[in-house]
Parts: C-alpha cells; sequence; structure tokens
C-alpha cells in the first residue's frame, strides 16, 4: 500500500470513528435532563479537563506530543469549535432533534464551498448541483417553523454547521494536528457557560450523563473529526458528521418516542439521498483518476 493510501485509509479510519461516536451526543444531552446553561458547563468543564489530562499524559510518553494551540490557526480552530458548542447547545433546546442534525448535515456543503473560495479546491458541477438540493431539502424543514420558536434553532443549527465546517477547512489549510485544539476551544463557551450558571446555579437531573459526554464522548469524537483533515479533503471529513444525521434521530426515537414531523423526514430524505449520492459519485470518481493515473506512462 501507497503512502497516500495508507494516510487515506488512516483518515477514514479515524473520520469514522469520531462520526459513530458523536451520534450519541444529542442522546446524553437529552438523557441529563438540565437548562442548556448548566449543561453546556459541564459538558464542556468536563471536556476541558480531559483535554488537558490527555495532553499531560502524552507529552510524558513522547517528546512528539502536539501542541494544545498550534499558532494562530489552532487558535482560530479552537474558537470556531467553541462557538459551534454554544450554537450546538442552544440549538438543541430550541429545536427537534432531526431538524438539528439534518440541518447540521450542511456541514458537508459549507466546507465544499469554502474549500472552493479558500483553498482554490473548486467543486464541480455535481458538487454545485449537490448544494442546490441539499438547500431545498433545508428549506422544507425550516418552512414550518418559519416564525417560530423553532427557527431560531435551526438558524442555530446552520451556524453550528458553518463553524465546523470553517474549522475543518482551516485545519485542512494549516496542516496542523488539531485534536487537542479542538477540544481545548470548548474553554470560551465554558467560561460563558460558568458566568451564567454562578447567576442561575446547577440544574440538571442526571450530570453523569452529561459528565460522560464531556469526559469519554466529546474527546473521542473531536479529537478523531478534528485529525481527519490531515488525510482527507475538506468535504470527505465532513460527511462523516452525517452518522449523526442518520443515527441520532433514530436514537431520540428509541429513548423518547419523539416522531419527526413530516417536513422533517421529507426534506431529512432529500439531504441524505443527495450526499449519499454525491459520495457514490466521489468515491467512483476518485477510482476512475486513479486508474487513468496508473495507466499514464512515466
Amino acid at each position: 500500500m501507497s503512502a497516500s493510501s495508507h494516510n487515506h485509509a488512516k483518515g477514514l479510519a479515524l473520520t469514522a470513528i469520531g462520526g459513530l461516536t458523536l451520534t450519541v451526543d444529542i442522546p446524553l444531552i437529552r438523557l441529563a435532563g438540565g437548562d442548556s446553561w448548566t449543561i453546556l458547563f459541564l459538558r464542556t468543564g468536563t471536556t476541558f479537563i480531559m483535554a488537558l489530562i490527555i495532553w499531560a499524559v502524552w507529552r510524558s510518553l513522547s517528546s512528539k506530543a502536539p501542541k494544545l494551540i498550534p499558532g494562530r490557526a489552532g487558535l482560530l480552530v479552537a474558537a470556531l469549535y467553541g462557538l459551534g458548542s454554544v450554537a450546538f447547545i442552544t440549538g438543541v433546546y430550541h429545536t427537534s432533534t432531526a431538524n438539528l442534525v439534518f440541518i447540521l448535515a450542511f456541514n458537508t456543503m459549507f466546507a465544499a464551498l469554502l474549500s472552493w473560495l479558500f483553498l482554490k479546491e473548486r467543486p464541480k458541477p455535481v458538487t454545485l448541483a449537490t448544494m442546490v438540493v441539499m438547500i431545498m431539502g433545508v428549506l422544507i424543514i425550516v418552512w414550518d417553523s418559519i416564525g417560530t420558536g423553532q427557527m431560531f434553532g435551526n438558524l442555530m443549527g446552520l451556524i453550528s454547521a458553518l463553524c465546523i465546517a470553517s474549522a475543518i477547512t482551516i485545519s485542512r489549510a494549516s496542516g496542523q494536528e488539531m485534536g487537542l485544539a479542538s477540544l481545548v476551544g470548548v474553554v470560551f463557551p465554558f467560561t460563558v457557560a460558568a458566568v451564567m450558571v454562578s447567576q442561575t446555579g446547577i440544574n440538571v437531573s442526571a450530570p453523569w450523563w452529561i459528565i460522560f459526554n464531556g469526559a469519554v464522548v466529546m474527546p473521542i469524537s473531536f479529537f478523531c473529526l478534528a485529525n481527519g483533515p490531515r488525510y482527507l479533503s475538506s468535504p470527505e471529513v465532513a460527511m462523516f458528521y452525517l452518522l449523526e444525521t442518520v443515527l441520532a434521530p433514530i436514537w431520540v426515537w428509541m429513548i423518547f418516542a419523539e416522531v419527526p414531523t413530516r417536513n422533517s423526514l421529507i426534506g431529512g430524505a432529500i439531504l441524505i439521498t443527495a450526499l449519499v449520492a454525491h459520495s457514490l459519485w466521489q468515491l467512483h470518481d476518485g477510482r476512475r483518476r486513479a486508474a487513468l493515473a496508473v495507466r499514464q506512462p512515466a
């Protein structure tokens, strides 16, 4: 196996682990049963502590341990993950799980668009067509919530998706290891949440769920997904966030019997179909190009 193929396989394994782990994030938040600021405080606080522990242990075992914040790019990536975390938690409390995760799937197209604008990785016509179809899917999902409280939650989902896509694109451009930066980035929402909780007090029914989320689920998922851009393109990494789009509503339906609305199912089906079709096309196109490269004489 060539070095390029090995790195690509490593990137696929990392992002697959991260994407699968992330699917239990929303169910754990819902199981904890607290207000948004308490949940944000406990989730980000435990994640930050675990990031420091991981870094300290890594440094004690190896002289090649990565920096917590690799330069200005790392600082920007950390800030984007932190802002995305605030928007995500806010969205959980202001719209349905199905709406939120379907809209978060839009980060794939955001990543493709940002890569085009800033990395000069021009998307092919098929990718542009997929973006148009996805916009239609999102419009169907949010149509019934226009003028209601859910619209605010849907908007928070879009902001979170944009933050994630921006962080992925910057990570891809820098080539740096951003796994720890994505975890340390939670210090910003943690600080904001700590101020709010100091005024309202801790309000959570089952804190062990959200502590487990912050100490185990978030470090694994964020670290793996944030390191994916070292080996894969930005749109490829963003695709693995779709695992949450598909599985999170199923876990929530099984645990809480929260049935998605008809528009959410229609719009979500459009999003998933468009993205799966686009992914299959990318895979086919990549194999075709690899085959042509092998046939060309040296």
